[in-house]
């Protein structure tokens, strides 16, 4: 009986513990509703994302269209962002070059957090020998400055965004897997995870269905962070030449087609500038309202 009694008693701690964190979720979502800056930026990523993806309805001149009687037009009716030295429309441009910046960006994103959440877990969940082997395996991808990662990268498997992803991915899983298996270090012994112990609950169902939904803020601005940072680092590298490649319209690469001219056509570089600046600035003020929403000891 007395076991009976236990096992009763952590189910109630487990369903408590559900019910504070539907709690929880409503109370980060009253306080970032009550955050004007974070609405403004969270409205502002929005309409960013749904411009870009309606590329196709909101230009209809193609990005690589040449019009060689309006070279280096400044900005006009016809083209409100003006022409290149290519008389390529710079508006279809920053449009569709946002639709391939942002994409990767997000995706590579995706990648370190799904690899780190999976190495994150095993190696704070088990513990022992094989958390000791996969963070020393951590710490030595970490010994490595992460431009040069990304760069050895890059070089290994050529110039390209597909590149560019795989690289932002894999050299970004490291800090998500320390910070994932921090919170896991933490979480691990609490009442219930221990109550789906005692149901019989298999470790892969505690580890993505217990312990997981609970560690995800951290994570969820984390990631937010690390997307304005995948922003600016895919268009760095297209700067350099070693992301996009012409003729593609990333804002890297159409910022590196405008400095030589800076003098005579100052939009085709001010405007994928202005791009970046305000995907990035977005991503920021949702990142500081999501840290402010997401963590109780800041809502007490």
């Amino acid at each position: 009986m007395t076991s009976e009694r236990r096992a009763a008693s952590l189910v109630g701690e487990q369903a408590q513990a559900v019910g504070k964190k539907a709690r929880l979720r409503r109370s980060a979502w009253r306080t970032l509703r009550h955050n004007p800056i974070a609405m403004a930026a969270l409205f502002g990523f929005g309409l960013l994302l749904l411009t870009v993806i309606l590329a196709p309805v909101i230009t209809s001149i193609p990005p690589n269209d040449h019009d060689y009687e309006h070279l280096l037009e400044p900005p006009s009716w016809t083209h409100p962002f003006g022409t290149d030295d290519l008389g390529r429309d710079i508006l279809s441009r920053v449009l569709w070059g946002g639709r391939e910046s942002l994409r990767v960006a997000v995706m590579a994103i995706a990648v370190a957090v799904s690899g780190g959440i999976v190495v994150g877990l095993v190696s704070g969940y088990f513990g022992g020998w094989l958390d000791t082997l996969i963070m020393r395996i951590v710490d030595v991808l970490l010994a490595f400055p992460s431009i040069l990662l990304l760069l050895s990268i890059v070089a290994a498997l050529g110039p390209n965004l597909g590149t560019v992803l795989i690289a932002l991915g894999i050299s970004a899983i490291p800090s998500f897997s320390r910070l994932v298996r921090g919170s896991v270090l933490a979480a691990r012994n609490y009442e219930y995870v221990t109550a789906a112990r005692v149901l019989g609950a298999s470790d892969a169902y505690i580890m993505f269905t217990q312990i997981l939904p609970n560690i995800m803020a951290p994570l969820i601005i984390y990631a937010t962070v690390g997307l304005g940072g995948a922003i600016l680092t895919t268009a760095g590298l297209s700067y350099l030449g070693l992301g996009a490649q012409p003729p593609s319209p990333e804002w890297g690469a159409m910022l590196n087609a405008g400095r030589t001219h800076l003098r005579d056509a100052w939009w085709m570089s001010v405007f994928p500038g202005l791009a970046i600046f305000l995907a990035v600035l977005f991503v920021n003020l949702l990142s500081d309202g999501l840290r402010d929403a997401l963590d109780p000891k800041l809502r007490l």
